[in-house]
């Protein structure tokens, strides 16, 4: 039986709190996309230029994404961008730089911790068009058609209404503005053992929903231009190999096959689309 949405939250905030916590400039606890890898090499993978990697303060690379949202945002200068699950705050900062200081980038993100760690990240590197602020992605604490792009990477995925999330992109963003996701999708229907479990959540994992239910929500919530700009498979098999000495994501011990049955099941995708004028 799926988990609840009170257990989804509370597993999701507490596992990040963690990860936060243990996190360093020079290697990551696991979470979305790493399994022992330092967070630069991960990044890469994830398509980050090795520019872009040492453009920003290394403590805000936590290796936590699935993708490089700011780079299929293509962000002007003087832009206003939000970024959805912000975490220590990377892509804000590599946001920051396209909008310069006549822009400005607001961070959302649910654990306090994290943006504890965003706004100290801020602080040192003497960023000052950034606004990290903590809030339920569901509910944002952003007013109505205040941002010209909305941005999120691996974070969607792990909101139990994402129905509600999209609605909020679609709230706050300014007539034509600009929605640029990387997510986590499903091909078809994970098995049990993993919908089931509560670090899989934490893992972008068991909070994925099928690719085309994925899309058509962003549609129904009143986006046009909804296009999948990439896909790609996504390393399952980091999130099956336990932790950086941490238990944020311990899966169930499993075989080969069903290791197999769940890494053909899931896609990284990047997703842009545009809230009609």
């Amino acid at each position: 039986m799926a988990i609840k949405e009170k257990e989804i939250k509370r597993a999701v905030k507490e596992g990040y709190a963690r990860i936060a916590k243990q996190a360093t400039s020079y290697y990551s606890s696991r979470s979305c996309c790493g399994c022992g890898d330092i967070p630069e090499s991960i990044s890469k993978r994830m398509g980050y230029s090795d520019e872009e990697i040492s453009a920003a303060p290394p403590e805000s690379n936590m290796g936590l994404g699935c993708g490089n949202p700011v780079a299929l945002a293509s962000l002007k200068e003087g832009e206003i961008v939000l970024d959805m699950g912000a975490g220590g705050g990377f892509d804000c900062f590599l946001a920051s730089f396209r909008v310069g200081l006549s822009g400005k980038v607001i961070g959302v993100d649910i654990t306090s911790e994290m943006v504890d760690r965003a706004r100290s990240n801020a602080r040192k590197g003497g960023y000052t068009n950034i606004d990290f602020r903590q809030g339920d992605l569901e509910n944002m604490p952003v007013a109505d058609r205040y941002v010209d792009v909305v941005i999120s990477n691996c974070a969607i995925n792990l909101i139990p209404n994402k129905t509600m999330a999209f609605r909020e992109a679609f709230r706050v963003l300014k007539p034509g503005g600009r929605l640029a996701v990387s997510d986590v999708v499903l091909t078809r229907e994970l098995p049990e053992f993993v919908k089931s479990s509560s670090k899989a959540y934490i893992g972008c994992l068991a909070g994925a929903i099928m690719k085309d239910e994925y899309l058509k929500i962003i549609k129904d919530v009143g986006f046009s231009e909804v296009t999948v700009a990439a896909e790609s498979s996504f390393p399952v098999e980091s999130l099956l190999c336990g932790t950086a000495g941490s238990s944020v994501i311990e899966m169930p011990s499993i075989s080969p096959e069903q290791q197999k049955e769940v890494a053909d099941s899931v896609l990284s995708i990047k997703v842009s689309a545009v809230k009609p004028r």
